[in-house]
């Protein structure tokens, strides 16, 4: 029981995926502070006097109303960051890799190619089966040409 948890868990690919689940937890955490620490403060600058930040009250007499436009920018550049670093750090270089190393995988064959490959094989099986045909009847012809030079020379044979 335990040994194959233990193979489950030693394969690449599991190892692989925790390490990425690590690595992307702590880049964001990075990221957020980053936005924290640097965005969310030039945001508030734009939010006016309000201590609040960036947003706008719905009711101007309570403040329970204030719906906060400086979070949501946060949260977008958070997620522009962090896909923009995995794209330009990860998926950029591993499709260079890919490309320059990789197996390169044969190109689909269109519609009409495999119209046209079924086509052949289709003209090709039906000159084999006419060939055999020609071959059977050759092969029938000449037994019974044998027979008939069998009962004629019977027939020709004097009797006694």
């Amino acid at each position: 029981m335990f040994k194959g948890f233990r193979d489950f868990l030693l394969r690449g690919n599991v190892i692989d995926l925790a390490v990425a689940v690590v690595m992307g937890t702590a880049f964001t955490a990075v990221v957020t502070s980053f936005s924290s620490g640097l965005i969310n403060p030039l945001l508030a600058v734009f939010g006016g006097t309000d201590e609040l930040g960036l947003g706008f009250r719905l009711v101007s007499s309570k403040p329970a109303t204030f719906v906060a436009i400086g979070p949501i920018i946060s949260a977008f550049l958070n997620f522009a960051i962090v896909a923009a670093v995995l794209y330009f750090v990860l998926i950029m270089p591993m499709r260079h890799l890919t490309n320059r190393f990789g197996t390169k995988k044969a190109a689909e064959p269109t519609e009409t190619e495999l119209l046209i490959e079924i086509r052949d094989l289709l003209a090709q099986r039906d000159a084999e089966v006419a060939r055999h045909e020609a071959d059977h009847r050759r092969v029938e012809a000449e037994v019974e040409a044998d027979a008939a030079v069998d009962r004629g020379a019977g027939q020709d044979s004097p009797r006694r």
